[in-house]
């Protein structure tokens, strides 16, 4: 008989302000009010207890619905404006134990004055422009490199072209993603997917650049010979591991708190990482070993300072999931949402660092002979009156003319001829 049955409450609160539902100023653990509570004036009966902000007497905000006589539905549509800066929450709570059972249905809609973008979101739309804008930069620049020594390219600058091409094309995608849910409040699939797919396939894609880089590829071996299959198999799961662990966390609904299932993705791609690491290092070790007995020395500065770049990166990116690890657990409630963009910034920022010096170290050149590869082993010896700076042009007949030194066995003085300017009692020993 009764009019309205049944209260269902929808209470905003901003995350500092959570220990202002329930009982807890009164040292009691309930929720909801009984009459012993209601006795003393602190709440009514069957509601939610809530103590109210005296600086801001309507938060914790609460929005009462109720059915309506014997009507088994009820909605609630409502505006709420928000004047200050945080993190809230939405909770829908009833005390009436006939509800237990209720099924909740229906879709909020948040807004920021900028846009729907999430504010933890938000940064990471300008941080998506400017590396969009980087990665531009320094395809414009590897470009006119290519262009101006074209007759000097090896097979591995077309790698590296490709890894920077991907790089745009992953930043660009991402803005208009960030751009796109920020004006209309929704993510579409379509531009998601493939900023996803291009991010799953540049970071692969990158991770097998210093891998074939740390193998020596087109400096101490031509080709990559038997172990290709092994390469491209890690490649391949990595590209499935990553794609799948950044579909569950970018498709879908926006969510704070991370599933289990994403932290099960996080595992395989750790390892695959792991992985690369060690065979990245282990290779490095084994091309400076052999540069190192050939004598080689322009390539073993130049592979050491690629070494030393590397270890720098993997202590940094050590010491930054030690940041991570401590940041997430430091902060379950997302209430240091203003710093959480820093977290996966961090990453492409590092691999853009990556991908720089790799540009600078291996860029081309009028001198290619300080990185390309030399079939026959005694023209490493030519390398060590080669600086890897220098810009001396080397005309095709010099190189000619160096490797019939080799087939005819021409006397010391020869050598000095052509600069490399080697002691004649120390080639006599040799």
């Amino acid at each position: 008989m009764q009019q309205k049955t049944g209260l269902i409450e929808a209470i905003i609160v901003e995350v500092k302000d959570r220990g202002r539902i329930g009982g807890s100023y009164e040292n009691t653990d309930v929720i909801c009010c009984n009459p012993k509570l209601a006795e003393q004036g602190s709440c009514k009966v069957g509601e939610v207890i809530i103590r109210q902000d005296p600086n801001n007497p309507d938060w914790p905000k609460r929005i009462q619905t109720s059915f309506e006589g014997k009507s088994e539905e009820a909605t609630l549509i409502q505006t709420v404006e928000i004047n200050s800066t945080g993190m809230y929450y939405l909770y829908f709570m009833f005390c009436d134990p006939q509800l237990k059972g209720m099924k909740l249905s229906g879709r909020t809609v948040w807004r920021n004055p900028d846009g729907y973008l999430p504010g933890k979101m938000a940064p990471l739309m300008t941080f998506s422009g400017f590396m969009s804008l980087a990665y531009l930069v320094l395809g414009l620049v590897w470009f006119l490199q290519f262009v101006q020594y074209w007759k000097d390219i090896i097979h591995l600058h077309y790698h590296i072209t490709a890894v920077i091409g991907l790089g745009m094309c992953e930043m660009a995608f991402w803005y208009f993603e960030y751009a796109n849910f920020n004006s209309t409040g929704n993510r579409p699939m379509g531009i998601t997917l493939w900023a996803v797919t291009f991010s799953a396939v540049k970071k692969t894609v990158s991770r097998l650049l210093l891998l074939v880089v740390s193998m020596g590829y087109g400096v101490v071996r031509p080709t990559l010979g038997g172990i290709t299959p092994k390469v491209l198999l890690l490649g391949f799961m990595y590209f499935v591991a990553t794609e799948a662990l950044e579909l569950v966390e970018h498709l879908g609904n926006i969510n704070d708190f991370s599933g289990k299932a994403k932290v099960f993705l996080v595992l395989p791609v750790a390892l695959l990482d792991a992985c690369f690491i060690l065979w990245i290092f282990s290779s490095l070790s084994k091309t400076l070993e052999k540069l190192q007995m050939r004598r080689s020395m322009a390539k073993m500065e130049l592979y050491r300072k690629f070494t030393n770049a590397l270890a720098v990166s993997v202590l940094l990116s050590v010491a930054w999931i030690g940041y991570e690890l401590y940041f997430n657990a430091s902060d379950p409630l997302s209430e240091l949402w203003r710093r959480a963009w820093i977290i996966p910034a961090f990453w492409t920022l590092l691999a853009y660092i990556i991908l720089v010096v790799i540009c600078i170290l291996w860029a081309p050149s009028h001198n290619p002979t300080r990185f390309a590869y030399l079939e026959e082993a005694g023209d490493d010896l030519e390398e060590e009156g080669v600086s890897l700076t220098t810009s001396g042009v080397k005309v095709a007949g010099d190189v000619a003319t160096k490797l019939e030194r080799k087939e005819r066995k021409v006397s010391i003085a020869a050598d000095h001829v052509y600069g490399l300017g080697e002691d004649p009692e120390e080639d006599k020993r040799e």
